[in-house]
């Protein structure tokens, strides 16, 4: 059969000196047909349409069929039922010659050949029903094994048809939406999208707000609402920093509410073209068992028609005729003939590729599918990945006789003047938890390294580290020093509030843990993956907070990059195969150097999504156990491929030898074949288990 099993896009549009256009996106062909497939047939390839080699099949069959009861019910001429078995001869090697003429011309000894040699030589020695009903059979299986990789395949093609043709544009001074074609977007164009519309771009929304389906490309099962960003100008700047509330994807489906959205990517390079673009060059990456099943045949081949050849010699020895000799020798080149191991691999591969791509796991290639399934154990980045990824106001401990209320009054007026990370948190949070608007502080001024002050009505507020006080003289008492101890021995980011005379209370900052981080843990040990550590570049006092959250095994803290790439090896040393679980860009040098690199998020970072093996779309986590059960079920797959196709040939040489006719040996080696790509086919039907 055939073994060039790669996904078949269309190539990248091109512009005028032959080389791709990276102004159009690279999508398939929609006019294709569902049930075309990727051997190349050549001339009558679509003679009767995409359907062409199944029809002829058909034909090859009927005329057999024709030829075989004319000779049994009828008094017809023998040249009659020759003539029907020419037809057939004729339909079933129509589409295999070619390929054996192809094969030979790139110096390649396929199962073509090898099939047409034997038909061609049962009807030298007079069976020509015989050699019809074996290229009858072949043509079948041939058909049928195109059509059902195909359903594999369009899987992973139906993500290019995603995106629609044309947007409607704002780009006159009127305000008048026009619709045009997606190549001629551009970075800075506002596109109307209208309610239960695909999404054409990716970019940011500037008005209305909505709910966007995105599982097309992030695979995440619920809308996300969506909201205008504060600064328009502020997110063109940087689009990579947009907050995912009002970051939307090409090919994503609006809800019910008209946003507006500002293109931040070119057709060609949206998240989806991206996808469709690595997912088709998914196979161009082999995994070790492709490799074997690829060389084995190398040293197999040559060894059957050895045993052919000593087969034909037989009558020298033997009592029997060459006819009898050339017929067995035929049948053992039949049995022999490795169809099913040449499939075995790449049809689970890519049906595990296709199924992981429905649920937004991008897996690039075999060989990082199947390290995913080999996985002993995992390393996590904690900033983003088993946390949340931002400080958040964590603690709030308002000292006696003072309500919480003002004392996060006071730090927000005073913090919504500074721009540090924490003082964000602070705000943020703690605006949330007011009843009512925090006052406006006024003469605010940090002191470096040490905290900020400002007037709040009529009062000096001061918010910062205990240092802070200390060094103006102010002696914190035993209550504000205890409470900020225990804050600190669990990981917190302490800053003590004082309001002119007043000590008000203690405030803990933290990038908490993710709620599902816990139970993605206990998910992956049941997987079997035997070890999990944190490495983080924080002190050890946060990273050991941050583990006895969530219950992983190890956590290691105040690393650098090279540092983590130094714990990854460490980690293969003790354990084996290590997959490394970052964002894909701060983390790179331990993504590159894990058997398998995992990409947090990767739907809104172009670097994620060129540099991990694995990406994780949507930024969740719980995606990463049944990323690991789909390679594992993958490999397991593979196994039971290669042990059933090698299985099949141990028996069926052994069979010819001693006297199987040519017409059975070719039914279970065809049946084999379809049995080995349905097997792989299951792995689209594969399920998460909560």
């Amino acid at each position: 059969m055939n073994d060039k099993l790669r996904i078949d896009l269309d190539e990248a549009p091109t512009g005028g000196d032959g080389q791709p256009d990276p102004a159009r996106p690279m999508v398939a062909d929609q006019s294709r047909d569902p049930d075309a497939h990727d051997h190349p047939h050549g001339w009558g390839a679509n003679l009767f349409g995409a359907r062409t080699e199944l029809i002829f099949a058909g034909l090859a069959g009927l005329t057999l069929l024709t030829g075989f009861l004319l000779a049994v019910f009828a008094d017809t001429p023998r040249w009659v039922e020759m003539a029907c078995y020419a037809a057939a001869f004729f339909f079933g090697a129509f589409f295999t010659l070619q390929e054996a003429v192809a094969s030979i011309r790139e110096k390649r000894f396929e199962i073509d050949t090898l099939m047409l040699v034997a038909a061609i030589g049962a009807a030298a020695i007079g069976d020509v029903a015989e050699g019809a009903f074996l290229l009858f059979l072949f043509s079948i299986g041939h058909a049928l094994e195109g059509y059902a990789m195909g359903r594999a395949r369009r899987a992973i093609e139906a993500l290019a048809e995603l995106a629609p043709p044309t947007a409607l544009v704002r780009r006159d001074r009127t305000g008048e939406a026009v619709e045009v074609p997606v190549e001629q977007l551009r970075i800075g164009d506002i596109v109307v999208v209208r309610p239960n519309q695909r999404i054409a771009a990716d970019g940011f929304v500037v008005t209305g707000t909505s709910s966007v389906d995105q599982a097309a490309v992030t695979g995440e099962s619920v809308p996300v609402d969506k909201r205008p960003v504060a600064s328009a100008a502020a997110a063109a700047r940087n689009p990579e920093r947009v907050g995912a509330d009002s970051r939307v994807y090409a090919g994503t489906i609006n809800g019910a509410g008209a946003i507006e959205i500002q293109v931040t990517r070119l057709a060609a390079d949206s998240t989806l073209s991206r996808v469709v673009r690595l997912v088709s060059e998914a196979q161009v990456d082999t995994s070790s068992t492709q490799r074997f099943a690829d060389r084995f045949p190398r040293i197999f081949v040559p060894a059957v028609l050895g045993l052919v050849v000593a087969l034909l010699l037989t009558p020298l020895v033997l009592d029997e005729s060459f006819t009898e000799a050339l017929y067995r020798a035929l049948a053992v080149l039949v049995a022999a003939s490795p169809c099913a191991l040449a499939i075995a691999t790449p049809s689970a591969v890519l049906s595990g590729v296709a199924r992981a791509a429905r649920v937004g796991i991008l897996v690039k290639g075999g060989a990082a599918l199947e390290a995913l399934g080999r996985i002993d154990a995992v390393a996590f980045d904690k900033t983003g990945t088993l946390t949340q990824g931002r400080p958040q106001l964590s603690d709030v401990i308002a000292a006696a006789g003072v309500d919480e209320d003002e004392l996060v009054a006071a730090a927000v007026a005073v913090e919504a003047h500074s721009d540090h990370p924490l003082a964000r948190a602070i705000v943020r949070d703690g605006t949330a938890r007011l009843p009512q608007p925090a006052p406006r502080a006024s003469g605010v001024r940090e002191v470096i390294g040490r905290g900020v002050l400002g007037e709040v009505d009529g009062r000096t507020v001061r918010i910062g580290k205990i240092a802070m006080f200390l060094d103006d003289g102010i002696e914190p008492p035993a209550q504000i020093t205890a409470a900020a101890a225990a804050l600190e021995s669990d990981g917190r980011t302490v800053m003590v509030v004082r309001a002119g005379q007043h000590w008000l209370g203690v405030l803990g900052v933290m990038d908490l843990a993710r709620p599902e981080a816990g139970p993605v843990l206990a998910r992956l040990a049941a997987l079997g993956v035997a070890h999990s550590v944190m490495l983080s570049g924080d002190n050890q006092r946060v990273a050991d907070a941050v583990a006895a959250q969530i219950g992983i095994d190890e956590a290691r803290g105040d690393l650098m990059p090279e540092d983590k790439v130094s714990a990854v090896t460490a980690l293969r040393q003790r354990f084996g195969r290590v997959a490394m679980v970052g964002d894909g860009v701060n983390d790179a040098p331990a993504l590159a150097i894990a058997d398998v690199g995992i990409a947090m998020g990767a739907a809104g970072s172009g670097v994620a999504l060129e540099t991990a093996d694995v990406a994780l779309m949507a930024d969740d986590l719980t995606a990463l156990p049944f990323a690991v059960r789909i390679g594992r079920a993958c490999n397991r797959i593979i196994a039971q491929n290669l042990w059933a196709s090698l299985g099949i040939v141990a028996v069926l040489i052994p069979a010819t030898i001693l006297g199987l006719g040519i017409g059975p040996a070719v039914l279970i080696h065809e049946g084999s074949t379809l049995i080995v790509v349905a097997n792989a086919l299951r792995l689209l039907a594969l399920r998460d288990r909560p």
